[in-house]
C-alpha cells in the first residue's frame, strides 16, 4: 500500500450501486524536457558509445577529445508519467556523427544486454518500454549522483564492469535495495 493520495471523482451511480469515475488516466510517459550533458562514472571516467562496434565504455578523454567528441553528449529525455513513485523516468540517446542513436535494454542468450539503436526516443510511450530508466538519487547524502533503475525489471540498474582494460555499460542486479554499488553511480 502507497502513501500516495490520488483525487478521483464519481460521476454516476449505476446499476447495482457502481460507480463510474472521470479524469482516471493510464500509465504513460510523455516526453517533458530534454537536457544535454556527459555521463561519468566514479572514476570521473566519461560514458563514450561506439554503435560501430555495438559497445558503450567509460573511458579517460582528455577536455580536448571531449570539446570535439563523438558518442560523448548525452540527450537526457525527461517524461512525466503517471507514476511518479518509481522515480524520474529518463531515457538517453545519442548523436553520432551524422545519426542518432537511443539507448534500450535486450535479452540476449538468457542475459539483459545495453544496447544503443539507431533511431529516435519517443516522444511519448503508452505503457512499458525497454527505452525507460528511473532516476533515483545515488545516495541521500549525494544529491549530484544518480543510479538508473531499468523500468521493465525491478532492481536491475546501470553500472559498469571491467572487461580486461574496458569499463563496460551494463544492467546489474542489486542483492539488497540498501545496498550502496560504487559501480553504478553516474553523474553528470
Amino acid at each position: 500500500m502507497s502513501g500516495e493520495e490520488v483525487l478521483v471523482c464519481a460521476v454516476q451511480l449505476g446499476e447495482n450501486f457502481c460507480l463510474y469515475f472521470a479524469g482516471l488516466e493510464c500509465d504513460a510517459f510523455c516526453k517533458e524536457k530534454i537536457l544535454h550533458r556527459v555521463l561519468r562514472n566514479v572514476n570521473s571516467q566519461l560514458l563514450v558509445v561506439r554503435p560501430d562496434l555495438n559497445m558503450a565504455a567509460f573511458e579517460d578523454v582528455t577536455d580536448q577529445e571531449m570539446k570535439s567528441g563523438s558518442g560523448m553528449h548525452f540527450n537526457i529525455h525527461y517524461y512525466k508519467t503517471t507514476t511518479p513513485s518509481a522515480g524520474m523516468p529518463v531515457a538517453f540517446s545519442i548523436q553520432v556523427e551524422d545519426k542518432s542513436y537511443y539507448m534500450c535494454c535486450e535479452k540476449e542468450c538468457g542475459k539483459m544486454i545495453v544496447r544503443f539503436r539507431e533511431g529516435e526516443v519517443p516522444k511519448e510511450i503508452p505503457g512499458e518500454s525497454n527505452v525507460i530508466f528511473f532516476k533515483k538519487t545515488f545516495t541521500s547524502c549525494s544529491s549530484r549522483a544518480f543510479k538508473f533503475e531499468y523500468s521493465l525489471e525491478r532492481g536491475m540498474f546501470l553500472a559498469f564492469e571491467e572487461e580486461g582494460c574496458l569499463r563496460k555499460l551494463i544492467l546489474k542486479k542489486l542483492s539488497r535495495e540498501d545496498e550502496v554499488d560504487e559501480t553504478m553511480k553516474i553523474s553528470f
